[in-house]
């Protein structure tokens, strides 16, 4: 397929609390690049995504992103050094070695998204 190239491929995040969400993938290491009209441009080294100020109970609740990571345990422990939990009233699971070979644990954010944050073993 000649001059199909594909650059980026980002997903639209929705928050019930813009505000709070916006804090809350700052202080998991995000930079909140650019923000405009209630969407809120963030990127961690090639990785990024675009919080929208958009919430849909059901749908906030069934929605799910996967951070691929060069080392789960390291991420594991930012986010517990970060204090997350008690912050944000988020939850955070075990770091648990999957069937499928990696090393991964959950982050669910202020409005219910659910981050599988993992690595390949």
């Amino acid at each position: 397929m000649k001059n199909l190239n594909t650059v980026e491929i980002k997903s639209f995040v929705p928050a019930k609390d813009f505000e709070c969400s916006k804090r809350f993938y700052q202080a998991i290491g995000f930079e909140m690049a650019s923000e405009l009209d209630g969407i809120a441009y963030f990127r961690f080294g090639s990785c990024s995504f675009l919080l929208q100020d958009f919430y849909e109970p059901t749908h906030c609740n069934n929605f799910m992103m996967h951070l691929l990571v060069e080392d789960a345990q390291s991420w594991y422990q930012h986010v517990l050094q970060q204090n997350m939990v008690k912050e944000f009233a988020v939850k955070v699971t075990e770091l648990v070695k999957q069937p499928w070979g990696m090393l991964e644990f959950c982050v669910t954010d202020p409005s219910g998204v659910l981050w599988r944050i993992a690595e390949n073993k």
